[in-house]
């Protein structure tokens, strides 16, 4: 690997990283619609191995993806023409010429999440695998809580990217976070109050303190701009790529958006992968056609939800600038910065 190859994977690594860091589920540091979603095997290898019958719909067994299919993620890789990202945790059958995968299901940019790779350890991942990759070269709270949360969760996060600005990394793919009001799961634990659903079904305060979170995440996005300006920091508006899809189910021939295919939470939680009988009834049973569903298991979308998330981001339509993602590395930095 030459010297310039090596400097464009570690741009795009610094583009991996913080891909799908604008997950809120992780601000109040549990699991929800964290990074488990751009996760392509890191907990699985590590803490908690994904069952069947996630995978199902297309590597037609589990992949270390919490979903039936494949992440957003990996129709980004395709359209790229790169092969499927590899997790850095994962020892085996790992390939990382294109890149690394540090993202973990259930993380959160603070410490305190579900998985202990917060943020902070994937940065530093991230630094001890630039370091290696040169030496071979070489030779749960309330909505207005987490409000209050939000400034100090970006500081940090402005800290991380100031720290991979300096180990190299010049183009950053921002993505904010999804409506997590619209997760099956929000809707059954958190509707409880009169006029809490929107014309969807989702729940309004959640998504309103998403909402904030994103609108926090531009302004920080765009002092970024200001303060590098030899860097690209493309922000893209995931948040209404999901609900699109979320208020346009039947027409796009998706069942309700609040059903969901695998596992259950209404009476009895069994996690997606697990069967439980319970007073002579089978819960925990996937559904027939997982391709007719939004979300696969009230957390995670499914692989055809993420079909339609992709084709809606990947042209560059929802991003700041509107550039396609396969031009991002090739945007003039004078354009993505504000500058004449």
């Amino acid at each position: 690997m030459n010297p310039s190859v090596n400097l464009q994977l570690l741009r795009l690594l610094g583009l991996l990283v913080l891909g799908l860091l604008g997950q809120l589920a992780a601000v109040n540091g549990g699991g929800g619609d964290s990074d488990s979603n751009s996760d392509t095997g890191a907990i699985s290898a590590t803490l908690s191995q994904i069952l069947p019958p996630n995978g199902e719909s297309f590597f037609g067994k589990p992949a270390g993806r919490a979903c039936d299919g494949r992440l957003v993620i990996d129709f980004i890789a395709e359209a790229l023409r790169l092969p499927y990202l590899s997790p850095y945790m994962d020892s085996l059958g790992t390939n990382f010429r294109h890149g690394a995968n540090f993202a973990t299901g259930g993380s959160s940019i603070r410490k305190g999440g579900y998985s202990p790779f917060h943020l902070g350890v994937q940065i530093a991942q991230f630094m001890r695998f630039k370091s290696l990759s040169n030496r071979l070269i070489s030779n749960s709270s309330s909505g207005e809580q987490v409000k209050a949360f939000i400034p100090d969760i970006l500081g940090q996060l402005s800290q991380a990217i100031h720290q991979l600005y300096e180990e190299g990394a010049r183009f950053f793919w921002v993505h904010n976070t999804g409506p997590i009001g619209c997760l099956p799961y929000s809707v059954i634990y958190y509707k409880s109050k009169t006029g809490n659903l929107d014309k969807n079904g989702c729940v309004k305060p959640q998504n309103e303190v998403a909402q904030e979170f994103n609108r926090q995440l531009k302004d920080m996005v765009l002092k970024l701009r200001r303060q590098f300006p030899l860097a690209v920091f493309i922000y893209v508006d995931v948040y209404s790529a999901k609900y699109a899809i979320i208020s346009q189910a039947k027409d796009l021939g998706f069942v309700g958006p609040m059903e969901f295919c695998c596992g259950s939470y209404y009476g009895y939680h069994i996690d997606c992968g697990k069967k439980a009988m319970v007073n002579g009834t089978l819960y925990g049973n996937p559904c027939k056609n997982p391709l007719r569903h939004i979300s696969w298991d009230g957390i995670h979308y499914s692989q055809a939800a993420n079909i339609q998330i992709a084709k809606k981001i990947l042209k560059g339509k929802l991003s700041d600038p509107l550039v396609p993602i396969g031009e991002a590395c090739h945007y003039p930095k004078s354009k993505a910065s504000g500058s004449p």
